[in-house]
């Protein structure tokens, strides 16, 4: 008599650390192979997020990365609590990540381009920026002026860390003057968005780049799609806070897929270059000789333009 077997009901689904569903075309993805593929479905095209270690192998050259301020952490000076206060939620996203904060920043080099890098990721709390991830966008700005090497920062966040208020918000403030400097003293910087790159990172630092980059699809924006159409109180076309969408009118110079990322980072590497370093005052400016437009700083200059329109509206009227 054949022995009768107990009933085994067939297993539902896949084992999440072996497959991974993609949310685009619902193919199943073998993880080992997704990951050969810098997270990249092989059928559609969707990019998923990456991690901050994976981003920096991709985009260096081999053993180049020298981490920087890695001890850096948030503190909670508000004493925030929500559901759990924020010092436990810290610690959970430190545990999870293996990382300290939302962002990690150093030197490296790009097809032997030095270059100071800062790069997100959206794993430790949503990629939200606080005080520390503020500070090291900054710190990588300040170390590319005084090094004069190009800043690049690949963003990945939802926006601004709540649990920090104020001194959250100061951050934009403080990573754009930054930016200003780096600007006027001209050292290049390059911008990556990345899905997403929301709120407050989008508002500051992301959008600033000499060259703006964005990764298919990637979700970039200031507020969410239904705040932005009850704002204006109109309807807002499909699709309007997608990397394509904003490279058609003008707010991204290029929708860059992430296998080509560091080949289009190592030709813009080739064209820009830091300006040589100025001197804080010409000489013509010493012995009092200067003259006409070239001899003056560029903030004056926009203000000379000023004048000349104000002028010419004055002999109109």
């Amino acid at each position: 008599m054949p022995i009768k077997l107990p009933f085994r009901p067939r297993r539902q689904g896949f084992p999440p650390d072996l497959w991974t569903k993609c949310p685009t075309c619902q193919e199943m993805l073998y993880n080992k192979q997704l990951e050969k593929s810098l997270r990249v479905c092989d059928k559609c095209g969707h990019h998923f997020r990456l991690r901050v270690d994976a981003r920096l192998a991709q985009l260096l050259d081999h053993d180049t990365f020298q981490e920087r301020d890695a001890g850096l952490e948030s503190v909670d000076p508000l004493g925030f609590v929500d559901q759990r206060p924020y010092p436990e939620r810290l610690a959970a996203a430190r545990t999870s990540t293996g990382i300290r904060d939302a962002a990690m920043w150093g030197t490296g080099a790009i097809g032997g381009h030095g270059v100071a890098i800062c790069v997100m990721d959206f794993a430790f709390m949503g990629g939200s920026m606080g005080s520390v991830v503020g500070e090291k966008v900054t710190r990588a700005a300040e170390a590319a002026l005084a090094e004069r090497l190009p800043l690049v920062v690949v963003s990945a966040s939802g926006g601004a860390r709540m649990q920090e208020g104020t001194l959250a918000l100061m951050q934009l403030a403080k990573t754009v003057a930054a930016l200003v400097r780096l600007a006027e003293a001209g050292v290049p910087y390059v911008s990556v968005m990345t899905d997403p790159t929301t709120g407050g990172v989008f508002a500051s630092y992301a959008a600033l780049g000499d060259v703006n980059l964005a990764e298919p699809d990637a979700l970039i924006a200031f507020a969410g799609a239904r705040v932005s159409a009850g704002t204006i109180a109109e309807t807002l076309p499909d699709g309007f806070q997608r990397a394509e969408f904003l490279f058609a009118h003008g707010f991204v110079d290029q929708v860059v897929k992430r296998a080509d990322l560091r080949d289009v980072l190592l030709g813009l590497l080739g064209y820009l270059r830091p300006a040589p370093q100025r001197r804080a005052v010409s000489t013509a400016a010493q012995n009092g000789s200067g003259n006409g437009l070239l001899s003056r700083p560029l903030s004056t200059l926009v203000d000379v333009r000023a004048d000349a329109r104000t002028g010419a509206e004055r002999s109109r009227g």
